[in-house]
């Protein structure tokens, strides 16, 4: 089963709204077993325009730890602070596994 990533895009609004949220939604993150990859409040756009001046990158076992996670008691209570602070896209995406080849074997 393939990993999969929570990708939040967030244009901030309120700093001290922000720094409450992430006290408020650390424990369900924690508690999800998920890891934070990557925190960049300054991405570099390669192409098109990209939303927000904060991107978050979270890895999750699979699509349904990460729909559990953002789903979860502990973190509905914690949504709130950080829709009231930011203006966020969200997304969840299916890590990518290459096919196996069939027939191909190893030779020593």
């Amino acid at each position: 089963m393939p990993k999969a990533y929570v990708i939040l895009t967030e244009a901030i609004e309120d700093e001290a709204g922000m720094a409450a949220y992430g006290r408020a939604s650390a424990p369900a993150l924690a508690a999800s077993g998920a890891r934070v990859l990557a925190a960049d409040p300054g991405p570099q756009t390669l192409e098109g325009t990209w939303h927000g001046d904060r991107t978050v990158v979270l890895e999750f076992e699979s699509v349904a730890a990460a729909r559990a996670w953002y789903t979860s008691p502990e973190y509905e209570k914690a949504k709130p602070l950080r829709l009231a602070a930011a203006r966020t896209n969200a997304v969840i995406l299916a890590g990518f596994e290459p096919p196996h080849r069939s027939g191909s074997s190893r030779r020593t």
